[in-house]
């Protein structure tokens, strides 16, 4: 496997542990996969910070075992420069169909891959 491609499958495999509803659920696990500067733009509008992306990810639709999960498809990713991963996806979650986009970066070998920043856009329904 090339570089390139295990930088875009660690991103990959990042971006589907935040999905899991056991990840979701524990601040400490999701933690280690946010970059401490990490911001999100929801598919709200409403923009998030780390503590703020924490704090309210275990309340969030999708972080429950017994609730509706996140089925992303389409997922891709592609290196923009080296330790820089941008992964794009469709989601759904029960009727709601979401496109998101998301950063993520590696400082150091230590550190490992953390999601730095991530998009959602809300599609409406009949739009394909």
């Amino acid at each position: 496997m090339s570089d390139e491609s295990a930088q875009v499958a660690a991103a990959i495999a990042g971006e589907l542990r935040l999905l899991d509803p056991g990840v979701r659920a524990s601040r400490e696990v999701a933690g280690e996969l946010l970059d401490p500067e990490f911001a999100e733009v929801g598919a709200s509008g409403r923009r998030y910070t780390y503590e703020q992306c924490l704090a309210g990810l275990p309340d969030r639709a999708g972080a429950s075992q017994d609730g509706p999960r996140h089925e992303p498809s389409g997922m891709t990713g592609v290196v923009l420069a080296p330790g820089l991963v941008q992964v794009t996806f469709e989601a759904r979650l029960g009727d709601r169909r979401s496109r998101h986009s998301s950063l993520w970066r590696r400082r150091d070998e230590q550190s490992g891959w953390r999601m730095y920043y991530h998009h959602a856009t809300v599609v409406p329904p009949g739009v394909e």
